[in-house]
């Protein structure tokens, strides 16, 4: 099989590797008698797959202790909801739109409070970053966003809005684990797995301790149809409140241990 270089704006390229261990596990993982695909998630096999995983890109990525990190089913844009539900304690959000992706996250926002576009790049096509450092920013804003790569322009944020008592929320979807990152600058890292990490169909979040816990009041257990936008209530679980996104969980665990070389690849928005 000659094997394609795929540099198409969805899912990228996965290691052969680990293609041929996802291969070799369809049927049974280990001694479990079962496909990963089948197993519970809160068997000991599964859960073993997820501590493991965790602590791998804890290693990699060098996240302090005060941060959770968050396997969530669905991509980054379902994200786009749930950091105001649970980050939007003032009513409101600052939103620095430099593309599609921030735009339509800006957009979603809107529908749960203020969402206060403060900088845009659209009146260029976007080409450019706004100057983060030329920016009025909200004081009373509950966080700001920003997608700090965007796939479909090819621009990169090179410096960071950094405002004291704002915690900064990034979707990184498509350069996470492309370069060291100083975890400690974001409240809370977002990003779907498919750019770099593993197959479609979840997102990881890392999300800092005194940011939990502060959903927005409007939205409780019942009679809410979708509860596990709750990230405090699944991040307590070790994200095991609900059936994981196995083959992704597993297609990450097997890529961060013994595949390091391709967790920064030169793939970007």
């Amino acid at each position: 099989m000659a094997r394609v270089y795929n540099f198409s704006a969805g899912p990228s390229m996965l290691p052969e590797k680990v293609l041929r261990q996802a291969q070799a596990e369809l049927l049974e993982y280990g001694d479990s008698g079962q496909s990963v695909m089948e197993m519970s998630h809160r068997s000991k096999w599964f859960d073993a797959i997820i501590k493991d995983t965790e602590a791998t890109l804890r290693r990699v990525m060098n996240i302090p202790d005060n941060y959770k990190v968050g396997f969530f089913q669905g991509g980054a844009t379902q994200q786009f909801a749930m950091v105001p539900l649970n980050f939007m304690t003032t009513g409101k959000a600052d939103y620095i739109v430099s593309g599609n992706f921030s735009g339509l996250a800006a957009k979603e926002a809107a529908k749960f409070g203020e969402a206060k576009i403060v900088a845009s790049s659209k009146d260029k096509n976007f080409t450019y970053i706004p100057d983060v450092n030329a920016i009025d920013y909200d004081k009373d804003a509950s966080y700001i966003h920003i997608c700090q790569n965007n796939t479909i322009f090819g621009t990169q944020y090179v410096e960071l809005p950094q405002v004291e008592g704002v915690p900064l929320v990034a979707d990184m979807s498509s350069m996470i684990l492309s370069k060291p990152v100083d975890v400690t600058k974001y409240g809370c890292i977002y990003f779907g797995v498919q750019k770099n990490v593993a197959p479609a169909g979840m997102a990881i979040a890392i999300i800092r301790d005194d940011l939990l816990g502060k959903a927005a009041d409007n939205v409780s257990y019942f009679p809410q149809p979708c509860p596990t936008f709750l990230r405090v209530l699944h991040v307590s679980c070790r994200s095991h409140f609900r059936a994981a996104a196995f083959r992704a969980v597993r297609l990450s665990h097997c890529r961060a241990n013994g595949n390091p070389a391709p967790l920064f690849p030169s793939y970007h928005r």
